[in-house]
C-alpha cells in the first residue's frame, strides 16, 4: 500500500492536482493493548485514520497520542469520533448533507 499511495500522490503533485483529491483510509477496528493467549491482540475500540491531500487545513496528528495508562477495560480510549470525521468530509469536502447521510448530527472538525 505504501508504494501505491506514494506513486498516486507523486502523480497528483506532478499534475498539479494534489489540492483536488482527498485520500482517506480508515481501519474498521482497533487493537487491544495487551497480548492474548496466542501472542496477538484482540479487536479493540480505538483505531487510526489517514488523510492525505494538499487541501488539508490542518496537517499532522488530529488528536493526542493514546494514554496507555488510562484504558477502558483494556481498550484504548478514542478522542475523535469517526462519525465526526465522516461528517466533516461529507460537509466540507463533498458539500453533502451529513445529517441526512449519517442519520444524525455530528460535529465537524477543522481539518478541511
Amino acid at each position: 500500500m505504501n508504494d501505491a499511495v506514494k506513486a498516486f500522490t507523486d502523480d497528483l503533485k506532478k499534475n498539479g492536482r494534489m489540492n483536488d483529491v482527498l485520500l482517506f483510509t480508515f481501519s474498521e477496528f482497533g487493537r487491544r493493548v495487551a497480548q492474548n493467549a496466542s501472542n496477538g491482540t484482540d479487536h479493540g475500540t480505538a483505531n487510526n485514520m489517514f488523510l492525505i491531500s494538499g487541501g488539508l487545513k490542518q496537517k499532522g496528528m488530529l488528536n493526542a497520542m493514546p494514554d496507555l495508562a488510562n484504558l477502558n477495560e483494556g481498550d484504548l480510549k478514542y478522542n475523535v469520533d469517526f462519525k465526526d470525521v465522516y461528517a466533516t468530509i461529507l460537509e466540507n469536502w463533498l458539500s453533502a448533507d451529513a445529517d441526512k447521510i449519517l442519520g444524525g448530527h455530528y460535529n465537524t472538525l477543522g481539518f478541511v
